[in-house]
């Protein structure tokens, strides 16, 4: 049974950083991969970072100098680092798993950056 929980949501001035978790139910490395999405009002859901289950790690352009994905096995949780957040970050920030072809995907976190 797969449940993802993300949290570390909220409001944040511009520059700043933030952490974004995701708490998985179930042993991440069972995950083929997983990545953190976001969205914005009008827009499509797009692939912020992902990681594989043997730790490869890939970036959007646009925020790869920015942002970290990571992943901690022994509490089931994916973290996104957000460094020099920017207006333009604001989004409802979402974690998913993949298992082959079945994708898992947690309820997002609202992410504000503004002064």
């Amino acid at each position: 049974q797969v449940q993802l929980v993300e949290s570390g949501g909220g409001l944040v001035q511009p520059g700043m950083s933030q952490l974004l978790s995701c708490a998985s139910s179930v042993n991440i490395f069972e995950f083929n991969s997983m990545a953190w999405y976001r969205q914005a009002p009008g827009k499509q859901r797009d692939l912020v970072a992902q990681i594989t289950v043997g730790g490869t790690t890939s970036y959007a352009d646009y925020m790869k100098d920015r942002f970290t994905i990571s992943r901690d096995g022994t509490t089931k949780t994916l973290y996104l680092q957000m460094n020099d957040l920017k207006p333009e970050d604001t989004d409802v920030y979402y974690c998913k798993a993949k298992i082959l072809s079945d994708n898992y995907w947690g309820q997002g976190t609202q992410v504000t950056v503004s002064s």
